[in-house]
C-alpha cells in the first residue's frame, strides 16, 4: 500500500473514528466499509470535513453476494479446461454476512484523491439503505438503477422507479437468482391493440461457457497439412 493511501486512511480514521472499518482493495485504492446505519452520517461528514471534502459521488452500484466464491460454472470440460467461478486453492472464500451491499465511488477534486464505500443491507428479505441523494445530488439515478436492477430500496429517495426496465417488468434482472430468460416476455397484441405480458415459455437452462484446448491430433506436424 502506498504512503499516500496510508495517509489518506489515517485522516478518515481521524474523522471517523469507530463509524468505518477499513477492507482489503487493490493497492491503488482506499477502501472502508460502514454500518446501514452511520451511512448517512458517514456520507455527510466524508463531503464536509476539510480534511477530506469528497465531494463527487462518481458511481453507487449494487451487488448481490449470493453464491460468492461458493458456485462454478457447469460443464463437461477437465477440471483445468476453463476458467471458474471459483479459484480453488486460491485466496477466494465464500461471502460471509449480508447477502446484498452498496458500493460508493467518491472523489475529492480538493485533495486529488478516491475512497470507495461500501454499505451493507442488514436484512436479505428486504434490502434496504438510507438515500445519500441530500448528500450527493449524482446519488439520485445510481440508486434508482441499484433499485432497478438488484430490489435494494432506498429510504428517503425523492422518486424511487424503475430505471431501465419497463414499469410492468418482474423482479431485478441483476440477482444472481434472478432466471437467465426472466420471467415474463412482451408481445403487442392486435386484438387489444397494446403491449400484453405472459409467462416465459422458454425452457430456463444454464449457458455453459465455450471451452478451448490444445490437440495434438490437429496439429500440421502430424497431419502433413496445414491443420485446418
Amino acid at each position: 500500500m502506498s504512503e499516500h493511501i496510508e495517509q489518506l486512511a489515517a485522516r478518515i480514521e481521524a474523522s471517523l473514528s469507530g463509524r468505518v472499518t477499513r477492507r482489503a482493495s487493490l493497492s491503488t485504492d482506499c477502501a472502508d466499509d460502514v454500518a446501514a446505519a452511520d451511512l448517512l452520517a458517514v456520507a455527510t461528514l466524508l463531503r464536509d470535513t476539510p480534511s477530506l471534502r469528497f465531494e463527487v459521488l462518481i458511481d453507487a452500484a449494487g451487488v448481490d453476494y449470493h453464491s460468492y466464491g461458493v458456485s462454478e460454472w457447469r460443464t463437461n470440460a477437465s477440471a483445468s479446461g476453463f476458467g471458474r467461478g471459483v479459484n480453488r486453492g486460491g485466496s477466494d472464500a465464500a461471502h460471509e454476512g449480508p447477502r446484498f451491499a452498496v458500493v460508493y465511488q467518491l472523489l475529492s477534486i480538493t485533495h486529488n484523491e478516491r475512497l470507495s464505500l461500501r454499505a451493507c443491507c442488514p436484512n436479505d428479505e428486504d434490502p434496504q439503505l438510507n438515500s445519500l441523494v441530500e448528500v450527493w445530488a449524482s446519488a439520485n439515478w445510481f440508486e434508482r438503477e441499484a433499485f432497478d436492477l438488484f430490489g435494494i430500496t432506498f429510504n428517503g429517495h425523492p422518486d424511487l422507479r424503475r430505471l431501465l426496465t419497463d414499469y410492468g417488468f418482474i423482479g431485478h434482472p441483476f440477482r444472481k437468482d434472478f432466471p437467465l430468460v426472466g420471467n415474463v416476455e412482451v408481445r403487442y397484441d392486435e386484438t387489444l391493440k397494446r403491449v400484453v405480458y405472459e409467462p416465459v415459455q422458454i425452457v430456463p437452462r444454464t449457458l455453459v461457457p465455450r471451452v478451448i484446448r490444445d490437440d495434438n491430433r490437429w496439429s500440421p506436424e502430424l497431419t502433413g497439412g496445414s491443420g485446418g
